[in-house]
């Protein structure tokens, strides 16, 4: 079992005046893929009451900080946690912060403590400004995880084997523009596999994930109504065909092949192959490997032979094909 010591160590600071408490549990569930809560300090003017009851705060282990409103129309809560945050900064007791609100007012302080190396998660709702979801390393719309795991409950869905992995709710209809839309998505994946493609390498579907969270902060499947990549990519990116590698899923272009492209890469293949492939049964299995929506009809033919006589470089010869020798 992973020690404590061994985590990463956070500072949870939790915006009371713009996060309900019902996300209380999701708050810390969350941050417990990260690291370790060390501090955990929720901010307020608590003379006027507030929804996170003492009950709530015992549970979860949070220091709630008192903050008068000194002037009217001025957020005291705002520069209390700022202090907090900067004295935590500089103890040297975390390796990053997560930063609980949907105040655009922080963006400045999570730019601030990301430029001394800290990494910074922000935890909010989707009405977030995106100046904050993307000053913070990683953000999580709390109100769509909270969501899902409400419908998971209701429905007896875990999420794990023998579950579709989804609820079937897409985010651009259910949940507005507060997510990066879909479209950006698939743009962004047929931009790994392309990037891929041109290094002569396989994009595999953990790849994807790496970089998806990489370029987009905010990304998380279950903003879409999704627990799995492989589904959510399969149902939301029509562009896109996946496949399986041994057991590992590989995601490729879907739709026609350009014959020029397909040309190149069956030369290249015969060469890494000593100029010569005995079976052309191999040719195929290779052209499938990466692209499998590969049919010889879109090409106007019916054999894998006439397709690779067509090639004026390659010379078949029964079951054989090899590289023409230059004259």
């Amino acid at each position: 079992m992973e020690q404590i010591e061994d985590k990463k160590q956070f500072a949870v600071l939790i915006d009371s005046d713009n996060i309900s408490a019902k996300y209380a549990s999701s708050i810390f569930n969350e941050i417990e893929n990260y690291g370790y809560a060390s501090f955990r300090r929720i901010y307020g003017n608590w003379s006027k009451g507030s929804g996170w009851k003492e009950e709530i705060l015992l549970e979860n282990s949070i220091t709630p900080v008192q903050q008068f409103a000194y002037t009217t129309g001025k957020n005291a809560t705002d520069m209390a946690m700022v202090i907090d945050a900067m004295d935590i900064l500089y103890s040297g007791k975390v390796d990053g912060f997560c930063l609980v609100t949907s105040d655009s007012d922080f963006t400045r302080l999570a730019m601030r403590l990301r430029e001394e190396n800290m990494y910074v998660i922000g935890m909010g709702e989707s009405k977030t400004p995106m100046a904050l979801t993307k000053a913070c390393n990683k953000f999580i719309h709390l109100n769509l995880i909270s969501k899902q795991m409400n419908d998971m409950e209701n429905s007896g869905e875990t999420g794990a084997s023998g579950s579709p992995g989804r609820k079937g709710s897409r985010a651009e209809e259910e949940h507005g523009s507060g997510v990066t839309p879909l479209s950006q998505i698939e743009d962004a994946v047929i931009s790994f596999i392309n990037d891929n493609e041109n290094k002569g390498k396989i994009t595999y579907l953990g790849e994807i994930g790496s970089r998806l969270n990489d370029k987009f902060t905010d990304f998380d499947v279950r903003n879409y109504g999704y627990t799995k990549l492989v589904v959510f990519l399969q149902d939301t990116c029509p562009r896109l065909s996946l496949y399986k590698i041994d057991s590992a899923y590989a995601v490729g272009l879907g739709g026609h092949l350009d014959r020029q492209k397909l040309e190149k890469e069956i030369l290249m293949f015969i060469r890494e192959n000593n100029g010569q492939i005995e079976n052309l049964s191999l040719v195929y299995e290779e052209i499938h490997k990466k692209h499998p929506g590969f049919d010889l009809k879109d090409y106007g033919y019916s054999r894998l032979s006439s397709f690779l006589r067509s090639i004026r470089q390659l010379s078949v010869c029964g079951n054989s094909v090899s590289i023409r020798e230059r004259k």
